[in-house]
């Protein structure tokens, strides 16, 4: 039961130094193994000259390197907040001649989204550590056209020489010193100019597209070891007009390739060195979402004609090309993927001729019935799915936005293909040639790329340890942090889900709320009863279609549903009646439900607090949040009511009670995610965890309610943008805490080394709420610093002194509490009291 009062102000009158501590513990960190990838792969790319080495490239989850067991590494983990488009890798490139050399360009947006230029990270140890060389121009990694390419290469025949196809205008560049500078080409005859949307405002489908591949003719060469190749492609986004360029004389002139076909966009540009050919793939489309219409033609260098080798065509042709591989141990055998066949399934054909003929990996029987030219295996990632075993069309078991297909050059069998969700492949690939039925199989072969945009993160007192919503692959129940979930939602299944939350006092009730605005995925909020292994969505139910997205908040005891919606304003439901609007709440607060008192919801919009005490309905003003202007989250203490923080710009503030009043947690100049766990000590106050700036941004935990810091995360693993990113904390095990990234998935990490020592000690971990305090440092987050700020705190309010017993769940304790003092006997696991 609500009690309007609670905890007060400091009931002191003096002036309390408090210092936070920016040193670091040793932690341990592990993905959350979902083990399927769970994004847009745009490619493979193997080195010609080492066997087995190979790296893949994703669009927003960076790039990672392939391990002997077919698992993956990870390379780019120590991008942090200040180089969080590290993640966005446009294009790579694996030198041919001197294999330890690895090239990535990198930066997530043209737009304004990201403000920063492009980078080609320069490696001389496969991967292992990089150094940046600075464009002058932004790099695409999460824009449209980031399937082709690639648009980085370097010279066979002259390793200290690259070329790097640029976006939005910026034409070719070419560096003669292992990448360390670069130089515009400025007599390359076009910088492209085919543009996605040009009615877009947005600054993301009005770019030019820019330049799609560069790739050396190794055989043009007259001598090798340091003398330029002659012969260079390059691959233009130009629709209607020439788009495939060549130099004969090492890029000292150009000219458009003549008799080629402009129709569509060269998406790859493939080098079959054996036959001295070029296979050349175009969609209608720069991808990877569109393309219903396109070619596969194939170029003789030799003699200069081109031949139309398109595998399919009429009624059969929906679907533009993307992905193309040669064999490097069997000239004449290629293989192109479809770039969108969405339906019945992903297509991909193979030739051994040279392209005069093909086959394809199904086929169709009599409607319904497909044949299906292998046997798939997702062991590594079982939710992917669907294990559909019989010839039924519709399962989209292959996939869909394939840009990226490989073979191994050294293993003709071994082959991998991306797709908009994960890669697949094998390791028996030439079956599909000796028999009649081929069956090769098809394996998930993803393990150890988590590329996954986690949206939401719970981790309930009861049931599974972690709860995840997550973009584009909805979610899971994860029962086992290291084992990949069997399923993800279903029942209802969103193609993603935007929040997660549990009901505090019924904590197996979980809710969870949809995106989609089309009505193709039904009502968008999502109820389970059993910690999630389980859900319903009824058609009476309240939610209203073509509302979706946003925030979302249960009542403690799980009966009333708070839903900030990403475009339909503030709605709650209770008892699954239909969501009504919530007028006395800005439609952009954040939003959070009280753990404890079904009844109390909180909101927190620019530097002013929320309270509703009758289950959202109305919302009053309460406190203040110093000179905030965009607060990120409100958490709620798992067991007190009126127990809060907030994260803010300005920093992250804690409310006693029940948000009347504000203290600013000194040292903390910005917030964003935070979460409270475990406490350290039996009974004491939880651990609270943030994304934060805090002498530096970073990640910290308090043991003491903000009195103290750690820094949790080293120099290896940043997890990208600090904004972007959601935390839980485990209320079962101290110390664990969960980050969902914006594009590596999710991490858990443990302590693993010595708590260090408390820099210093307060009075009193209750501040007046008035007062700000100031940083005074300026140190880096890897730097042990201490900062220090003076508060003078005045209040009259008396500290707790009644006695009697609390009526059942209500308040029984606390500084400045004047109510009951003993709990009633069947709540006492729900009341635990602040004594702080």
């Amino acid at each position: 039961m609500f009690r309007s009062t609670v905890l007060t102000a400091l009931s002191v009158s003096a002036a309390v130094t408090f210092v936070a501590a920016v040193s670091s513990q040793t932690y341990t960190w592990k993905n959350v193994k979902i083990g399927g990838g769970g994004g847009f792969v745009p490619n493979i790319v193997f080195n010609p000259s080492q066997k087995g080495l190979a790296f893949a490239r994703t669009d927003i989850g960076g790039a990672y390197k392939l391990n002997s067991d077919d698992s993956w590494t990870p390379l780019l983990d120590f991008a942090d907040d200040a180089r969080w488009d590290y993640w966005g890798t446009d294009a790579i490139a694996t030198d041919p001649v001197d294999p330890n050399r690895l090239y990535l360009a990198t930066g997530m947006y043209t737009n304004s989204w990201d403000p920063s230029n492009g980078n080609i990270l320069i490696s001389t140890d496969q991967g292992k550590t990089f150094t940046p060389s600075p464009l002058p121009f932004k790099v695409g990694g999460n824009m449209p056209g980031r399937g082709m390419g690639e648009r980085l290469a370097v010279d066979p025949n002259s390793n200290n020489i690259l070329y790097f196809g640029a976006r939005s205008g910026h034409g070719l560049w070419k560096s003669t010193n292992f990448g360390a500078t670069w130089t515009q080409v400025q007599n390359f005859p076009s910088v492209g100019t085919y543009v996605p949307d040009p009615t877009d405002t947005t600054g993301y489908n009005n770019d030019i597209q820019g330049l799609a591949w560069v790739t050396f003719d190794s055989t043009s060469a007259s001598g090798k070891n340091g003398t330029a190749t002659p012969r260079i492609f390059v691959g233009v986004a130009n629709k209607g007009t020439d788009n495939i360029f060549v130099s004969n004389d090492a890029g000292s002139t150009w000219a458009a390739v003549a008799g080629q076909n402009n129709t569509f966009l060269p998406h790859k540009g493939v080098l079959s060195a054996a036959e001295n050919s070029l296979y050349i793939s175009y969609s209608d489309g720069s991808g990877p979402y569109d393309g219903t219409a396109g070619s596969v033609w194939k170029y003789n260098i030799t003699a200069g004609t081109w031949k139309d080798v398109t595998p399919v065509s009429g009624s059969d042709l929906y679907f533009g090309f993307g992905g193309v591989a040669v064999d490097a141990q069997r000239p004449g055998t290629v293989m192109v993927a479809a770039l969108n066949s969405w339906w019945p399934d992903g297509q991909i054909f193979r030739s051994v001729d040279g392209g005069t003929t093909w086959t394809a990996l199904w086929a169709w029987g009599n409607y319904p019935t497909l044949y299906k030219y292998y046997t798939y295996d997702d062991t590594l990632a079982p939710w992917i799915g669907p294990d559909d075993t019989n010839t039924d069309a519709g399962t989209l078991q292959i996939g869909w936005m394939m840009e990226g297909l490989s073979i191994d050059p050294f293993d003709s069998n071994h082959w991998l293909y991306g797709t908009g969700e994960t890669i697949y492949g094998g390791h028996d690939l030439l079956k599909w040639d000796t028999t009649t039925s081929r069956n090769i199989t098809l394996k998930s072969l993803a393990d150890g790329i988590e590329e996954t945009s986690v949206q939401g993160l719970i981790s309930p007192p009861t049931g599974p340890p972690l709860i995840s919503a997550i973009g584009d692959v909805d979610g899971f129940v994860h029962n086992d942090l290291d084992t990949p979930p069997a399923v993800s939602f279903s029942n209802p299944s969103y193609s993603s889900s935007s929040d997660i939350d549990y009901a505090g006092n019924s904590p197996t009730t979980i809710v969870r709320v949809g995106t989609s605005t089309d009505g193709s995925q039904g009502k968008q909020v999502a109820i389970s009863n059993d910690s999630g292994a389980t859900w319903y969505e009824s058609q009476d139910y309240g939610a209203a279609d073509d509302v979706a997205g946003g925030k979302i908040a249960v009542s403690a005891n799980g009966d009333t549903i708070l839903w900030k919606t990403s475009g339909s304003g503030t709605l709650v439901s209770q008892y699954t009646n239909a969501f009504t609007a919530v007028a006395s709440l800005p439609t952009t607060a954040v939003i959070a439900s009280d753990k404890k008192n079904n009844s109390i919801f909180y909101g927190a919009d620019g530097s002013t607090f929320y309270v509703s005490t009758d289950g959202a309905k109305t919302f009053s003003k309460a406190g203040t949040l110093g000179s905030s202007t965009s607060p990120f989250r409100v958490i709620v203490h798992p067991n007190v009511t009126g127990d809060i923080w907030v994260s803010t710009d300005k920093g992250l503030f804690h409310s006693t009670d029940t948000g009347a009043t504000f203290a600013a947690i000194s040292g903390v100049s910005q917030a964003w995610s935070i979460a409270l766990g475990a406490p350290k000590t039996a009974g004491g106050y939880p651990a609270i965890f943030a994304a934060a700036n805090i002498g530096g941004v970073g990640y910290f935990r308090s043991d003491d309610a903000g009195v103290n810091w750690v820094q949790i995360n080293d120099a290896a693993h940043g997890f990208g943008s600090a904004s972007a990113n959601v935390l839980a904390a485990d209320l079962r095990t101290y110390g664990r805490v969960y980050i969902g990234t914006n594009g590596r998935g999710i991490f858990y990490g443990d302590a693993s080394g010595a708590d260090p020592a408390p820099t210093a000690t307060a009075s009193s971990t209750t501040v007046a709420p008035t007062t700000t305090s100031t940083v005074k440092s300026t140190a880096t987050p890897s730097t042990t610093s201490v900062v220090s700020t003076t508060i003078s705190a005045t209040s009259s309010a008396p500290s707790s002194t009644a006695t009697g017993t609390a009526q059942l769940y209500g308040q029984c304790g606390g500084i400045g509490w004047t109510g009951p003092t003993v709990c009633a006997s069947a709540s006492c696991s729900s009341c635990l009291r602040d004594t702080d």
